[in-house]
């Protein structure tokens, strides 16, 4: 069966032409008072994104996601593996308030928040309109062949990019090695460290070939969150929608005519302008309705209210609204979905408050060596040999740390020394016995309590097994 000619938009994403060919986009410099609202939060963003990794809290990064030495630092709270279960909570958390929101207000994070829009459009996106101008020059210049004027223009370009991907490329090898370490390696000079240098390179080839080529087709193929709005969004979802009762009447969309008494014709309020069209980053019409390549920019809304007041209707053709609110005039209601997700987020927000609180400074584990049995020593004395690894998440040292048991009378005797220090943000590992007379077990299997003290001070207690001779039961 054939789709309908004004179906047809639905065969194919906005970016591909009827040849199948990549269809390049070429928008027109949006403006307007959501385009200004929209400069201030992505400008705000940047600046955060820039900051984060030099900001300290308690001599913790801000942020810092060391995969490969397994820390990570939210918020200036230190995450080590053994925190690994509220990282996930964190995440899922974040998960799900992007999910929420997109049920309520569509994909509002993608084009306010989203790092792909905000470089995009404020950062690439304003580089090229100030070189190569607005949409119908690019055009041009596209078409035309390489003469000076386009090999300065794009060489310009380009060099330009490459540099910023660089700089993009650093700040995010400080959100994964750290701040300090980055400066380090600056200092050091790059023929120090050749590794992290090709790392650096392929991070910027990257950066470059998303904002230089792939450019919107990352929102439209690779990302996965379009195609998740059609699971996510319904009819009472806020997003960026034309109203087609108002635009389109009974007559339908028509040309503006200067002195036309547009009313009496039934003409709809759509003068088929196409400057909604033009100024889209994705290139798709947006009375066409939801799609998959709106990221909810509200370019649209800015171009359409602009031609509103210049033919004297009234501005709101293009807006946020519902398809409910279009179609039946309903107001934004607090559905049961959106109460639904709101108390599991709110449930997990209390579950990760709580387990945070309860989190110690000091994570201790004492096990048994391995494949060692018990020994039995002079006056009924049973020993058992440990390793033992202490891990420090506080930016300060911890200083003359010893073990001492808390469940049952007997000894711990550290192999190399009596007390030690655990530095700060690190560990501390080594291997210790405890002895403990047989008179005191309960059979061949204990489990012994034991504290960890800094100085007189206990700081955090461990569980760990003892064996002894089945015969002392």
């Amino acid at each position: 069966m054939e789709t309908p000619a004004n179906e047809k938009f639905r065969d194919s994403i906005g970016t591909i032409n009827e040849e199948g060919k990549r269809a390049w986009v070429y928008p027109k410099k949006p403006s307007g008072k959501y385009y200004s609202y929209r400069k201030w939060v992505s400008y705000g963003l940047l600046i955060f994104l820039f900051s984060a990794p030099f900001i300290k809290i308690n001599g913790n990064q801000f942020l810092l996601f060391n995969v490969l030495e397994r820390r990570f630092n939210i918020f200036g709270a230190p995450f080590w593996p053994q925190d690994f279960h509220l990282f996930v909570i964190s995440m899922i958390i974040g998960v799900l308030f992007i999910t929420l929101f997109t049920v309520a207000f569509g994909r509002l994070f993608c084009g306010w928040v989203c790092p792909q829009t905000i470089f995009m459009e404020m950062v690439f996106r304003r580089i090229e309109y100030w070189i190569e101008g607005d949409r119908g020059k690019q055009i041009r210049l596209d078409k035309q062949s390489w003469n000076a004027e386009k090999i300065r223009k794009r060489g310009m370009k380009w060099i330009i990019f490459f540099i910023i991907s660089f700089f993009i490329a650093n700040i995010f090898l400080a959100y994964l090695i750290g701040s300090d370490q980055l400066l380090r390696y600056i200092i050091d000079g790059p023929s120090e460290h050749i590794s992290t240098l090709i790392s650096l390179l392929i991070f910027t080839a990257v950066f470059y070939f998303v904002f230089a080529w792939f450019r919107e087709q990352v929102c439209i193929i690779a990302c996965p969150y379009g195609r998740l709005q059609g699971v996510l969004l319904d009819s009472k979802s806020i997003v960026v929608a034309y109203d087609y009762k108002r635009g389109e009447k009974e007559a339908g969309r028509a040309k503006f005519k200067k002195n036309e008494d547009r009313p009496t014709t039934g003409k709809g309020d759509c003068i088929d302008c196409f400057q909604c069209v033009h100024v889209c980053p994705t290139g798709i019409d947006i009375r066409n309705g939801t799609q998959l390549e709106c990221v909810n920019c509200t370019a649209c809304i800015d171009a359409c209210d602009h031609m509103m007041e210049s033919v004297n209707l009234p501005k709101g053709l293009i807006r946020y609204a519902s398809e409910d609110n279009i179609a039946k005039k309903a107001k934004f209601k607090f559905t049961p979905r959106l109460k639904g997700y709101s108390a599991v987020l709110v449930i997990l927000i209390g579950v990760l408050l709580g387990m945070s609180f309860l989190r110690n400074d000091v994570e201790a584990n004492i096990l048994r060596l391995p494949g060692q049995l018990y020994d039995h020593k002079d006056d009924n004395i049973i020993s058992n040999v440990y390793t033992y690894k202490l891990v420090n998440k506080t930016t300060t040292e911890i200083k003359d740390v010893h073990f001492e048991l808390l469940s049952h009378k007997g000894k711990i005797e550290l192999v190399t020394h009596k007390n030690f220090t655990v530095p700060k943000q690190g560990l501390a590992e080594g291997t210790l016995f405890i002895e403990i007379n047989a008179a005191a077990l309960e059979g061949d299997s204990n489990r012994l309590k034991i504290g960890v003290y800094s100085g007189g001070k206990l700081i955090e207690t461990t569980i760990t097994a003892f064996l002894g001779p089945r015969s002392y039961r």
